[in-house]
This record gives structure tokens, C-alpha cells and sequence, in this order.
């Protein structure tokens, strides 16, 4: 579905051109928020599309700014005349976003003085037809304003106005008036939108009210919910959907709330019908039938026939025939006259074939032999030739023999001579009077079939009337059997009269028909070397060769003979066979330059192109961060490129992929730098820094805390201390210094400070202090600790304690 956007930057105007002058005009698209090129078509009246029919008349030209992103089309028409006079359409589209703009050109005369005077026209007697306008009152005037567009047609057949072209030009400049915001409609429908054939569209619009309800229209008809039509409601957005739009959903549309309405229109654009088959070339003899057929991709689609550029009519040379997709030109018996190209057209795409006649040959199948006679003999001259349509003349000496009565002449089938009633047998001169059945015939020649090939024949002749037979007469000498020579020809199919291209793995069957008399010798080829059966496997008949690969590989690529002989008779033809593969990935791709928001690539050509030419290039880019891949340019001929929009303040990294006929290749080539875009407009000012001076004399921030234990259980005191450099830490007992006493424990964890005494006695208790010391200075913290003793009397229990101090 394409939707009506602001594409069109600047539109082209209506026009009063002036008859054999130019007009140009020019539209131009904003192309920076698109990710492809769009696509333009000009178009006149409803669906003619003008691109093609560019020529000596209408010329179109396209350019394009880098800087503002814009293209610029153009559109000439280059001495007008008066049928350019009509309503024109541009139509942008660019993925699922589009955008039409219509304008119309009216044709006038030039005055006096413009151009030439054609002094053998305005010597002619022309009579010109005065248009009469129509006098139209107010109160039409005020009706059509107020009208629907789609009634404006009623009111001038009703009010007789027959120009309605014209009114319509002039009810357009009388009602340039500000469309008046709606209090029901927060967005109306879009002016005009397209759809192409099949597809579905959705027509949608924002209430003011979310609770109002509305009503579809189309030409004035109120739309029933269907399996077509589909409304949908979400919030203040009302939305009608048509599925599978047909031509007759090319109408106008309305959507109604109360008293206020939204109109637009809908254009359905029909796909243009394809040739699916093309048409081949024909081969025939003078005489023959000859068929051309073209498969299109549409039933019943409307196809013209032509030859050398003139169109052919249905009249008794040439009958066309059609069958669903297919198409037959037919005609009955060909003639030299028909030998030319023949062209199809569709609405969307054209096909070509040629007609070849051939003339018989005439060839003499038996020529006259010589004659020894005695005085008043009869002498028999006989001859045969290959079309029985053909008839003879004699000649004695250079002078051609007249019939009389003593010179009789007769044309029976392909022979020439006198009419008789004869009766021949014949034999194998090896056999010994081995006489085969006779025959009888009322002709003085005879054409034997079916007589053993090589073998020595004798012949007897005998004449019979009603009296009885006559004593035979029999050849002197034996007649050698041979079989006719017809001299070797070769009928390439037209798809091998080209370059044949295969891809690798792919099956190669190619059957090419010859003929020839008798069977001739078929020899093959490849790069002027005899062929290799073990690579290529041949099968020859008597009247076909096939070279058959069960599956391609390059080393059966190269150019191969096949050459046909007869005796001294030969044909040949060459046929070059292409195996081509996906081709190899780019090399030395490399990020030239970087600037602003762009960046230019370089790369080779591949190694491996796979034997084919490489059609093109597809360049992805992928940010260092999300590693993610994304086609910035697809087909791209040349090997560089400039990538644009790249996104400030990210790394760039590229991939390259070639392309050729059968893909692109399955490996990329990747950039060996990166594209870093630069921040620019944003600069931070950092201050210098300031390294701080962590160094501190050592300071307990927690200190011992006075604990009272009992004896025999192990006990622990802590306490935590900061300082840098690293303090030292001694620990004391009564102001002496704890050694390497197994009974203690000393842990220092992050500054945590711990002493672990291992079950602690009467004499453990006292006053315990901890020092740390650093190059700064020194600090200390002591706590008491305070040990418990268990001491059983009889059925009481004593607790002794023993504090030093």
C-alpha cells in the first residue's frame, strides 16, 4: 500500500502551450529522507504511461544534487500539437510512500507571425467548426459549487453543457477558497491515494470525538462491513480497509459525520501483462504453415502483432488464435514475401522472432542418358526431377524440341516421356537368373523402390498389347544400387546461435537436428582439439546429435565444433558454452576518507569473478558497538563508494559483497580500517588534574573494646586503623611487645586489625595495646581484658577472676 506524502518539492503547472512551439516541464523530489532512488512516471490522462513513447516528441531527463539531495526531472515536448492537449499526472513513489501531482495543457494556434505559412494548407478549402460555449447562468455556477465532484457530470448533461472540460478549468479558479477547519475531524483523508491491482489500501482518519460514529461512502453509495470492507475503530481513528482492489474500486470516497465530510479518491493501478514466452524463430520451405507462439501472463490480455514495424490485421494471409496465456499468429502457406521480423507487444514488456523461407530445390533425380540406335528405332529419353510440379523442356542442339506427330512429350508425376504400356523385371546380376516379380505400368520410365543399396542390378523390359508379350529386352550392363546423396545441414536451435550459460552443478542437454543422405559422420570439438568423452558424454542418431553434461563444472567451459560430413561434403557450426559460479569476495577494501557524516570506500575487483563478468557490488556497514549489519548500497557498478548519514560520534566498520549473474558472493570482503565520525560543535574544557595527596598519619577509626572471657575458651579482640604509607602495627600486653608467641594470632585484613589468643588462662588477662606507626606519625588504642576462671564446691560453682592491672 502507497500512501500520499509530501515527496514533491516543487510541482509542474498548468499551461497554455503554443501549437509547434516547446514547453518543459519540471518537478523535483526530496530525496533525504529515502533509503533508494525513487521512481517517476509521467502519465496522461488516467493510466497512459508517457516513458514509453520517449523520442523525437517527448524527452525526459533526470539529475540529481549530492549537496541538497534532491533529483530533478524533466519532461519535453518538443513541438506541440493538438493532440498533447489533455490532463497530465506525475506520480513519485519510493517504497510505501507516494506522491501525485496533475496538471493540464491546452493547445492554442500561434498568431500570424509565428513560423512559416504553409501556402499549399491555406490554399486548401477547410471548413472550421465554430465551438459553441455554453451561456452558463449564476445559478449553475452556484450549484456547482456546491456540488460533489462526482455529480458534476449529472448536472452538465442535465443544464446541456457539453464542454465540460472547460467548466471544469473554470470552476477550479473560482473556488480558490481556504479550506475551513473541521470541528469533527482532527485529520481528514489524504487527497488522492494508490494501490496497485490486488493488493489492499486503508483509508484512515482522526475524530475529535472518539465517540462519534461515521459513515463510508463510495460514489455517493453508503459501504455495508464485508469480507472487503473492514472498519476498524482504535481511540479517535476510524479506518476502512479494502482488500483485493479491483478496477472497480477505482472511485471516490467519502467519510461522513453529521453534516461534515472528508472526501478523497482512490486510483487503482492495473499491472502491466508480461510475455512469459517468448517468441522463437521459424524455419519453414515455401508452401508450408507457419506458427509463431507467445505465452503472456495474463488471460485474456490484448496483444498486437507486427512485421518490420507494421501492424498486422486479421484479413486471409494472417489469422491470430488465443488460448487462456497463449497467443497464436498463423499463416496458412508462406511465400518469400513473408520472410522479415515479427514483433508481440504487450502493455508490459515485447517479444521478436524471425521468419525464415527457404525455396525448394530442384534437383534432377535421374538425368537422360545417352542413346545408340539403329534407322528407324524409337529412342526414349526419360528424366526425373524432385518436384512433381515442375515441368520440363526439351532441346536438341541448343534449339527446344517442338511436339508432333513424330515427337511426342509427356509430364507424369516427376517423370518426363513418352506414354506406353511396359512390363519390367528385374535381378541381382550376382544371382543366376533370379528374376524378381514383374511389374506393369503404363509409362515409359520407372522408379524401382525398395532395391537392395550396393548391389549390381539387371532390368529386362518387356511390351504387352492384347495380342500377347513381346520378346523382352535386357541392359547390356548392371546397374550399381545407390542411395540418393543429400548434402549435410545443420539446424542450430536459436537459443545456441548465442553465448550458452550454465551454472555449476546445473544438467547440459543440447540436442541439435541435422540432416543428410546418407548417414554422415558427426565429429566433435572443443578449442579445436578432439573432445574428451570422459568429460562430455555424445549420442548420435541418424538424424540428431545430443552432448549431454549430467553436471556442469568450469572445465567444460570453451567454444565447441561440431562438424557434420557427407563424402566430400561438410557443415560445421560452433557453439560456446559459459559455466559460470558465484564469484569470490572483494579485495583491499579500505576507508580512504572520512568527512562530516560520510565516508569513501575503495576495494578490487575478486580474484575468482566466476567466469562471468561482475554486474555490481553490495556495501553493509555495521557500528563497532552493536556489531549489527545493515545494506547501505546494492548493485553498485563501480568499485568505490561514498556511504552517507553515517551517525556522529560512532566507529564504522564495512563489508563489500560482488555480484554476478548467479548472486552475490557468499564471503565479503571487510574494510582493514575503520570510519570513527567526530563529535562536532560539542567541545569539553577539562581542567587540568590535581593528583591528590592521599598520604595521613595512621588513625584508628575503630577502637578496642574491654572483653571479658573465660578460661579455656579462645577469645579475640579488633579494632580497624587508616593511614598511607602503610602503618606498621605492633601489638603489647602490659606495655611489652607480643613476639612470635604461638599463643597469639595477628591478622591484618584491609586495615581490619585482629588479635586471636588461643584459649587464654588466669594469667592472659590485662591490659592490651595496639600501635601503628608510619613515617607520618603514630597512634595507639588498648582495651582490658578480663579472664574468668570455673571452680567446682561440692554443688556450687565459684566463679575466680584474676584482674591485673
Amino acid at each position: 500500500m502507497s500512501q500520499i506524502s509530501g515527496l514533491l518539492v516543487e510541482k509542474p503547472q498548468s499551461v497554455t502551450a503554443v501549437k509547434g512551439k516547446n514547453v518543459t516541464f519540471v518537478t523535483k523530489v526530496d530525496s533525504s529522507q529515502m533509503l533508494r532512488k525513487p521512481t517517476m512516471k509521467w502519465l496522461k490522462g488516467k493510466w497512459m504511461d508517457l516513458g514509453s513513447k520517449a523520442g523525437k516528441h517527448l524527452q525526459f531527463k533526470e539529475t540529481y544534487d549530492r549537496n541538497t539531495k534532491i533529483y530533478t526531472y524533466e519532461m519535453t515536448i518538443v513541438k506541440v500539437v493538438d493532440g498533447d492537449a489533455g490532463g497530465y499526472r506525475c506520480e513519485v513513489t519510493s517504497k510505501d510512500k507516494c506522491d501525485s501531482c496533475t496538471f493540464d495543457i491546452s493547445v492554442e494556434d500561434a498568431g500570424e507571425d509565428a513560423g512559416e505559412l504553409d501556402f499549399s494548407g491555406l490554399l486548401k478549402k477547410r471548413e472550421r467548426k465554430q465551438k459553441e460555449e455554453p451561456e452558463i447562468d449564476v445559478d449553475v455556477w452556484e450549484i456547482l459549487k456546491n456540488a460533489k465532484p462526482c455529480d458534476y457530470e449529472k448536472i452538465a448533461f442535465e443544464y446541456g453543457i457539453t464542454d465540460l472540460r472547460g467548466l471544469l478549468k473554470r470552476l477550479k479558479k473560482m473556488k480558490k477558497v481556504e479550506p475551513k477547519k473541521s470541528d469533527a475531524f482532527l485529520k481528514k483523508l489524504d487527497p488522492a491515494y494508490s494501490v496497485e491491482k490486488g493488493k489492499k489500501i486503508q483509508l484512515s482518519v482522526e475524530l475529535a470525538d472518539p465517540n462519534a460514529q461515521v459513515k463510508w461512502l463510495k460514489n455517493g453509495q453508503e459501504i455495508k462491513p464485508s469480507a472487503k470492507y473492514i472498519f476498524e475503530s482504535v481511540g479517535g481513528i476510524r479506518k476502512l480497509i479494502i482488500n483485493k482492489c479491483t478496477l472497480a474500486d477505482d472511485a471516490a470516497y467519502e467519510c461522513v459525520i453529521g453534516e461534515e465530510k472528508s472526501f478523497t479518491e482512490v486510483f487503482v493501478q492495473e499491472p502491466p501483462v508480461t510475455i512469459t514466452k517468448m517468441l522463437d524463430d521459424v524455419h519453414v520451405v515455401v508452401g508450408e504453415k507457419v506458427e509463431f507462439e507467445v505465452e503472456v501472463s495474463e488471460e485474456g490480455a490484448n496483444v498486437k502483432w507486427k512485421k518490420d514495424g507494421v501492424e498486422l490485421s486479421r484479413d486471409g494471409k494472417y489469422r491470430f488464435k488465443k488460448d487462456g496465456t497463449k497467443h497464436w499468429l498463423i499463416i496458412n502457406e508462406a511465400t518469400a514475401e513473408d520472410i522479415g521480423t515479427y514483433y508481440v507487444y504487450t502493455s508490459g514488456g515485447e517479444s521478436k522472432g524471425e521468419l525464415e523461407v527457404e525455396e525448394k530445390e530442384l534437383e534432377v533425380l535421374q538425368s537422360i542418358a545417352d542413346l545408340t540406335l539403329k534407322a528407324a528405332e524409337q529412342a526414349v529419353f526419360k528424366c526425373e526431377v524432385s518436384d512433381e510440379k515442375v515441368t520440363g523442356k526439351w532441346f536438341k542442339d541448343g534449339v527446344e524440341v517442338i511436339p508432333s506427330d513424330r515427337i511426342k512429350m509427356t509430364h507424369i508425376g516427376r517423370y518426363s516421356g513418352p506414354l506406353t504400356a511396359t512390363l519390367i523385371d528385374s535381378c541381382i546380376s550376382k544371382l543366376t537368373s533370379s528374376l524378381t516379380s514383374p511389374i506393369l505400368l503404363y509409362a515409359r520410365t520407372l522408379k524401382p523402390i525398395n532395391l537392395p543399396v550396393g548391389e549390381k542390378m539387371l532390368f529386362r523390359v518387356t511390351a504387352v498389347n492384347i495380342a500377347g508379350r513381346s520378346p523382352p529386352a535386357v541392359m547390356a550392363q548392371a546397374v550399381t544400387i545407390r542411395e540418393i546423396v543429400e548434402r549435410p545441414k545443420i539446424r542450430l536451435p536459436r537459443q545456441l546461435r548465442t553465448k550458452y550459460i550454465k551454472r555449476v552443478g546445473e544438467k547440459v542437454n543440447l540436442v541439435i537436428p541435422f540432416q543428410g543422405k546418407p548417414r554422415p559422420v558427426v565429429t566433435w570439438l572443443k578449442d579445436g582439439a578432439p573432445l574428451d568423452t570422459g568429460l562430455v558424454n555424445i549420442r548420435t542418431s541418424d538424424v540428431d546429435t545430443i552432448l549431454f553434461i549430467r553436471q556442469a563444472a568450469r572445465e567444460h567451459s570453451g567454444q565447441y565444433t561440431l562438424s557434420v560430413q557427407i563424402e566430400n561434403m561438410e557443415d560445421k557450426v560452433n557453439l560456446e558454452i559459459q559455466i559460470v559460479d558465484k564469484p569470490g569476495p572483494p579485495i583491499a577494501v579500505t576507508v580512504t576518507d572520512v568527512w562530516g557524516f560520510n565516508a569513501a570506500l575503495e576495494w578490487k575487483p575478486p580474484k575468482d569473478n566466476g567466469n562471468c563478468e561482475i554486474t555490481g557490488y553490495t556495501i553493509q556497514k555495521a557500528d563497532l558497538k552493536t556489531k549489527e549489519w545493515f545494506t547501505v548500497l546494492e548493485h553498485n557498478r563501480r568499485p568505490s563508494c561514498t556511504v552517507s548519514d553515517l551517525v556522529m560520534g560512532n566507529e564504522y566498520t564495512f563489508r563489500v559483497f560482488s555480484e554476478n549473474i548467479c548472486g552475490m558472493s557468499d564471503d565479503a570482503g571487510i574494510s582493514k580500517n575503520t570510519a570513527a565520525i567526530a563529535k562536532t560543535g560539542l567541545q569539553q574544557n577539562l581542567k587540568p588534574y590535581k593528583e591528590k595527596d592521599m598520604c595521613s598519619s595512621p588513625k584508628f577509626i575503630t577502637p578496642l573494646v574491654d572483653r571479658s572471657v573465660i578460661a579455656g575458651y579462645s577469645a579475640a579482640i579488633s579494632c580497624a586503623v587508616r593511614g598511607h604509607p602503610k602503618p606498621k602495627i605492633i601489638w603489647m600486653k602490659n606495655k611489652m611487645i607480643i613476639g612470635e608467641d604461638p599463643k597469639y594470632l595477628m591478622q591484618n585484613n584491609q586495615g581490619v586489625l585482629t588479635l586471636n589468643i588461643r584459649k587464654p588462662s588466669l594469667f592472659d588477662g590485662g591490659k592490651y595495646t595496639c600501635r601503628a606507626i608510619n613515617d607520618l606519625g603514630e597512634d595507639e588504642v588498648e582495651c582490658k581484658l578480663e579472664v574468668r576462671g570455673m571452680v567446682k564446691n561440692f554443688h556450687q560453682v565459684q566463679c575466680v577472676t584474676l584482674t591485673m592491672t
